[in-house]
């Protein structure tokens, strides 16, 4: 699978304008959208209060992309947590962006959420709940009393908040995958599949977006979640949003760049027998969270998009007589 990331969280495109790059994305070669939703699903009733009315599920029908939802269900919450009424369900009392995983209702608001997003997605093969980058877990006093009774740590904390989720989602919805980001799992020093249950129905989706990154320390990433009996495994490349909070256009040698060293680790996928690769995501931020300012969006980045998608279809050749021809070179 190759998905185009669309990051609605930050001057999120028009209708009119995704009528014109999807059947693009179709010709390039993606066959499926990574969407981030944040406050742009039209959610009902008691989550009213998040709500904005967006559509997009039949244009990528239309364009034969198969939509792949990404629900934040731990980290990168601003848009639940900045209001009153969730305020509570914080995990520091100061900081919107984490949940706190104590609070029976923030289980129930979840359930809620990931239902409401399934209802609008009954055909999608996958759901993402994001779970990256949970900051300040660990910090509240719930936290910290549970760390003291139970003598457990961060890490437990965090698989078993997942846990949680992952249990709902394969037990309301059969057959559906979860893929996760894999940021806090890296941190996780004593990864216990048989103790957190995860390992059978989610997906770890390595991130890695620098140009030249390591790719040695990758396989060892990869082999720590196939010996913790992940199944398979994504990647996650990036064609835009990466080069700073405030950047105003595309560097495109820098992302193509980026895609080549996937390309390396994907063709060394033979290594790893025990487990199986299953798809990239080229991501495309349109700001670094809830309250950041906007970094370069869609329209800039779609060069680099053209280029990123094709590397990945036909190598780097094709990525050679690209920078030759004078397409990659930085402004």
């Amino acid at each position: 699978m190759r998905l185009v990331h669309l990051d609605l969280k930050g001057a999120a495109p028009k209708v009119s304008f995704l009528e014109q790059v999807f059947p693009l994305l179709s010709k390039l070669g993606a066959n499926g959208i990574l969407v981030e939703y944040e406050d742009m699903f039209p959610f009902k009733g008691e989550l009213e209060t998040l709500k904005s009315p967006y559509k997009i599920q039949q244009l990528a029908a239309l364009n034969k992309l198969e939509v792949v939802p990404l629900a934040q269900t731990f980290g990168h919450v601003e848009f639940i947590l900045k209001h009153d009424k969730y305020r509570y369900l914080r995990e520091v009392e100061r900081f919107p962006n984490s949940l706190n995983p104590h609070v029976p209702d923030t289980l129930s608001l979840l359930k809620s959420i990931l239902s409401q997003v399934m209802d609008k997605h009954r055909h999608s093969s996958w759901i993402h709940i994001g779970a990256d980058e949970v900051f300040h877990l660990g910090e509240g006093m719930d936290s910290k009393n549970w760390i003291s009774r139970s003598s457990g740590d961060v890490g437990k904390m965090y698989l078993n908040h997942i846990k949680e989720v992952v249990n709902f989602i394969v037990n309301q919805y059969k057959g559906l995958q979860v893929l996760m980001w894999d940021d806090m799992l890296r941190k996780i020093r004593f990864f216990c599949p048989a103790e957190s249950g995860i390992a059978t129905h989610a997906s770890p989706v390595l991130w890695f977006y620098a140009p030249d990154f390591d790719t040695e320390q990758i396989g060892k990433f990869i082999s720590k979640y196939a010996d913790s009996g992940f199944k398979s495994v994504w990647f996650a490349s990036a064609f835009k949003g990466t080069t700073g909070p405030a950047q105003g256009w595309t560097p495109l040698n820098y992302h193509l760049k980026n895609h080549l060293s996937w390309l390396k680790v994907i063709q060394a996928m033979s290594k790893f027998p025990f487990i199986k690769f299953q798809g990239i995501a080229l991501t495309g931020w349109q700001r670094y969270d809830h309250y950041s300012v906007l970094c370069e969006l869609l329209p800039v980045g779609i060069p680099s998009l053209a280029i990123c998608l094709q590397t990945l279809v036909n190598g780097e050749g094709l990525a050679a007589r690209a920078c030759k021809a004078g397409w990659c070179q930085q402004a």
